[in-house]
């Protein structure tokens, strides 16, 4: 299990790349995966789309929260292959992917150095091709509040970058806003300052929604 920092990416389809060295063919695939059996569907279907591979090397990261990471090599040499496709989504702040690279074999053998690279280059073409998306750490904030503090609720929603999730208009307004993790301290200080005002919140859970 890995924790992660408080903003993260991921990908929401299938982005590919392809080149050749030295004879060798490499086919990298990126991929939202967000369970294992997720991955393990795209990972056999891919199987069975080419079957006649050399290779299917790949690594996964699942989970924003606390991200489970496999890797496998397929057969290359320990550590040429899985580890640095894993490599390339912990340096890109990917989760939610599964990352799969084929090589069909040119007959030229590529050496550990030259395995390691290519199968993390084949990777990183398929990242740079890719249209991420953002995942932030939030914590969310529930603020009861009079009409007649409208004004002072839309100052800190522009300070403090807060996303409105719920609202609920009866006696006073309720809504529920989630606040970037960086924010939340000084969210905390202002919102208190603002008790006397019959302003009040409540701070509740942590996740990660996506932006």
């Amino acid at each position: 299990m890995v924790t992660n920092p408080s903003f993260l990416k991921t990908v929401s389809d299938i982005f590919t790349s392809e080149f050749k060295e030295r004879g060798s063919k490499f086919i990298g695939y990126l991929f939202p995966a967000k369970s294992e059996h997720e991955f393990d569907e795209q990972l056999q279907k891919l199987k069975t789309e080419l079957w006649d591979a050399s290779h299917h090397c790949y690594a996964y990261r699942i989970g924003a929260s606390d991200t489970t990471e496999f890797s496998s090599d397929d057969g290359e040499p320990s550590g040429t292959a899985g580890l640095p496709i894993l490599n390339q989504l912990k340096s890109s702040e990917l989760v939610d992917v599964g990352a799969i690279s084929v090589r069909y074999f040119g007959g030229t053998k590529l050496g550990k150095s030259g395995l390691i690279e290519s199968y993390g280059e084949s990777i990183r073409l398929a990242i740079d091709a890719a249209k991420l998306l953002e995942i932030k750490l939030v914590q969310f904030v529930q603020v009861t509040y009079p009409y007649s503090q409208e004004n002072a609720i839309n100052k800190l929603i522009l300070d403090y970058e807060l996303v409105e999730q719920t609202a609920e208009y009866l006696a006073e307004v309720s809504k529920l806003f989630a606040c970037p993790i960086q924010n939340i301290s000084i969210l905390k200080n202002s919102l208190e300052a603002l008790e006397h005002l019959s302003i009040s919140h409540k701070m509740l859970h942590k996740s990660y929604i996506y932006l």
